[in-house]
């Protein structure tokens, strides 16, 4: 089995494989590792550091014509795609329960793909779990990223010049990157408030020492795999009114709610933006599901009446170098599935190959995501 590496293209920085992963995949029974010529330069990670792990360097076209498996973050183009061959592996994060345009090129293509964001939310699949991974590579910068946008201090300052106040943070959803940001933000020195419909996420928080915003009659359900579902809409106007009233109260706003497959729930009403304080940050995270802030804009930093607001769904990117390290180590323990003793072996009866698969001999193969486009 020949593996390729495919450099990732725009302003996506990470690579999907790091090189200290070189090693341990050859050890599993890939014979060669091929790597397109500076696929990982954006991510401080030069092409002398993956030959002397043992990898060759070739072109791009070289690599997806001789490769088995191809292993690239972001879809392929439309290019790359003609280069394919029917049987091909694909692995990536294509996020297709959102994004279903990807599925007809892949089906097209005759290539047998898999989406790592399909993975199941199962003890097993941890160690695969790129959403987890990448999501507190976001959770982190994000805190950052809004402290730099700030025009006041984090912590607080006793000073011969007067105390300054610490910032008053409030998280929205407290799954890995919400944690992440409360744990950042508490480490910076700030006043942090978290909120989640999951009441699960209550006993996080102020394990991390940040307040609990806590909106009774919240619906839970033990099939969403941890993550939230959409509530009543009279759920959502209790929701509405204490946010609203914890958010005039906060410096900074990080919002990293999101339903999979799902447009992302507006939490952060424009009135709201509009009652907060001039100087105020909001990082929306959820940008390019829509966002959980009514005005944020995908890909954009914009001033509204006053308050910063950044929709940025893919901080991982501006963190590269780590990123792709821990992307890269999901993708290593991925491939693991597919060799036993040092022989490649396809079976779709092991659940996370098939919760993860999206495409296989031209058909969609993931039953979750063959639900997902049949109620589109």
């Amino acid at each position: 089995m020949i593996l390729g590496i495919i450099k990732e293209e725009g302003s996506e920085k990470r690579v999907s494989i790091a090189p200290d992963a070189i090693a341990p995949l050859s050890k599993l029974g890939i014979q060669q590792i091929l790597v397109e010529k500076g696929a990982g330069e954006n991510a401080s990670y030069s092409d002398a550091a993956y030959q002397e792990q043992g990898a060759t360097i070739l072109s791009g076209e070289e690599v997806i014509k001789k490769a088995n498996f191809l292993v690239k973050i972001q879809p392929l183009n439309d290019a790359q795609y003609k280069l394919t061959s029917a049987g091909q592996i694909l692995i990536g994060q294509y996020n297709p329960l959102a994004n279903t345009e990807v599925v007809e090129p892949l089906k097209k293509a005759k290539v047998t793909s898999f989406s790592l964001d399909l993975l199941p939310r199962s003890t097993r699949a941890q160690a695969m779990d790129v959403l987890s991974s990448m999501a507190t590579v976001a959770g982190y910068k994000a805190v950052l990223v809004a402290a730099n946008n700030l025009p006041s201090f984090f912590p607080m300052f006793m000073t011969a010049a007067g105390t300054i106040r610490p910032a008053k943070v409030l998280v929205i959803g407290a799954g890995v990157a919400g944690l992440q940001a409360v744990s950042t933000a508490k480490r910076l020195g700030a006043v942090v408030e978290a909120f989640d419909v999951r009441t699960a996420a209550k006993e996080e928080v102020l394990s991390l020492g940040a307040k609990f915003v806590d909106v009774e009659g919240a619906v839970e359900s033990a099939t969403a795999g941890g993550y939230a579902i959409e509530q009543s809409e009279e759920y959502k106007q209790r929701q509405a009114e204490a946010v609203h009233n914890h958010a005039m109260a906060a410096n900074v706003i990080i919002c990293t709610a999101q339903v999979p497959g799902r447009k992302a729930p507006i939490i952060i009403r424009k009135e709201t933006v509009e009652a907060m304080q001039p100087g105020s940050v909001i990082i929306d995270l959820a940008a390019s599901s829509g966002g959980n802030c009514a005005v944020t804009q995908d890909n954009k930093t914009i001033i509204h009446n006053g308050v910063t607001v950044i929709g940025d769904s893919n901080l991982p990117s501006s963190m590269p170098k780590d990123a792709s390290a821990m992307y890269g180590k999901n993708i290593l323990n991925f491939i693991k599935l597919f060799f036993e003793k040092g022989e490649f072996k396809l079976n779709f009866e092991d659940d996370i190959i098939a919760a993860s698969c999206v495409t296989h001999q031209g058909e969609v193969v993931s039953d979750r995501l063959k639900s997902s486009l049949s109620a589109a």
